[in-house]
């Protein structure tokens, strides 16, 4: 049975729509330092997030890196 903390499954092949989705997931949710160390700016949530690491496994299933993204994408 799954676990809140169970990471979300990445699906191969990833599709053009996967991968945009992955993308914007990771772009907005980055780690942001408080008090209680880094949690994730979008859930206040220990950094890396579930969604953040969904969005890197799902990027790097389609053979690419985070930053062959976001190469040139506005800051």
């Amino acid at each position: 049975m799954p676990t809140l903390i169970d990471d979300f499954p990445v699906l191969t092949p990833v599709t053009d729509e996967d991968l945009s989705i992955a993308l914007r997931a990771v772009i907005i949710h980055v780690p942001e330092r408080w008090p209680q160390g880094e949690l994730c700016r979008s859930e206040r949530v220990p950094y890396p997030c579930r969604l953040a690491r969904w969005g890197r496994a799902t990027i790097e299933a389609a053979g690419f890196s985070e930053a062959q993204l976001t190469e040139g994408a506005p800051a």
